[in-house]
């Protein structure tokens, strides 16, 4: 939501407010200061353990105060976590209009990924304007029958932010970064969703060994989430092997700035596998289904499961074949331009009549 809060707010007609949940404050805080946003309102609803239960909960009621006070006309909601779906619930309850950007996502799998297909569901149900990143997703929004005319399709806000995060002549904040031997082939590797946590991880984990350690001219970097069931696999698993780095969760910058000196990226999150190909590196995707199929078919992206033989086979054949490997780097990214925050704010100014031209149409 970054290049988009940075958009609203150089927006003379629009009055935009900032409030987050929290329910990462480490991985928020990352964001929000490099770019000096200070939200107006803060939930600060992060506490160890938390379950989705208290997630929605808090949220719920962070927000009812919230609204109370703010009054909005429109309630802008992103992608599909809890925050998503329990902020879209407490706008319904206070009548205040839904704009979901990242709209239109879909598995098709109740529980792949959990809870973030149900969730982006809901959101659907309670939405009142749709930004799709993609045809494909305006395709599912038409398929719930949502109205065609409440449905712009705008590209990705995520790779509005690359043109703001990548520096020349970089120097990373986090120091461990530096001590990287840039001269092997760089695997850039994160896993941390819900459902790969034990014995998915596990086996993704072990792939990725098996990879660097028969692979001498490569390097594993792993930025670890800061959830302690997934440091404690990576680390029994992976700490102290030859060539690989693992470090805590690393700022934005940092993470676009080591992804366009990788070779290959590894990862379960879905904004990867929007982001890799934006620098022409493949990704090998560390889940059994995924809700962005539009770089299976531009072929960015390759889907290689969870379990060890399968991820390790199908990141090995980007390490060994070259031809492979060059058609997934210079294959067009399906998922945005750079414009896709220009697109949400002309919407949102015709949908509150404040412009009378329609936003043009991101196209693949």
């Amino acid at each position: 939501m970054v290049p988009l809060v940075l958009g609203l707010n150089e927006a003379p007609d629009i009055e935009s407010v900032v409030c987050v949940t929290a329910q990462h404050r480490e991985l928020l805080d990352q964001v929000l200061e490099p770019f000096g946003i200070h939200p107006q309102y803060d939930l600060n609803i992060m506490s160890s353990g938390q379950s989705l239960h208290d997630i929605t909960s808090r949220v719920l009621v962070g927000l009812r105060d919230v609204f109370g006070e703010v009054k909005p006309g429109l309630l802008l909601v992103h992608g599909d976590t809890t925050t998503t779906f329990a902020a879209s619930l407490a706008a319904f309850y206070a009548h205040i209009s839904i704009g979901h950007v990242e709209a239109g996502l879909r598995s098709h799998e109740k529980y792949l990924p959990y809870p973030e297909e149900i969730n982006r569901k809901l959101t659907t149900a309670l939405t009142d304007i749709h930004f799709a990143p993609t045809g494909h997703a305006k395709k599912n929004l038409l398929n719930e029958n949502v109205p065609d005319n409440k449905i712009y399709v705008t590209g990705k806000t995520q790779l509005d932010l690359i043109k703001y995060a990548q520096t020349p002549n970089y120097v990373y904040s986090c120091k461990d970064l530096e001590t990287i031997d840039y001269s092997k082939r760089i695997i850039l590797m994160t896993a941390h969703r819900r459902e790969n946590w034990g014995v998915p991880l596990e086996g993704i984990c072990r792939a990725a060994k098996r990879l660097v350690e028969g692979n001498p001219d490569t390097y594993l970097v792993y930025p670890m989430h800061p959830n302690p069931l997934v440091q404690e696999t990576a680390k029994k698993i992976l700490s102290g092997a030859e060539r690989v780095l693992l470090t805590n969760h690393i700022n934005i910058f940092d993470l676009y700035n080591l992804m366009k000196k990788a070779y290959i990226v590894m990862s379960d999150s879905g904004g990867f596998q929007e982001e890799a190909p934006a620098f022409g590196k493949p990704l090998v995707v560390l889940r059994d289904v995924t809700e962005r199929p539009e770089g299976i078919e531009a072929n960015t992206l390759v889907l290689a499961g969870v379990k060890e033989d399968s991820v390790y086979n199908a990141a090995l054949e980007l390490l060994t074949n070259n031809e492979k490997y060059s058609k997934m780097a210079n294959a067009k990214n399906p998922f945005g331009d750079g414009e896709a925050s220009r697109r949400i704010i002309a919407a949102i100014r015709y949908e509150y009549g404040l412009a009378s031209d329609l936003p043009d149409v991101f196209m693949a």
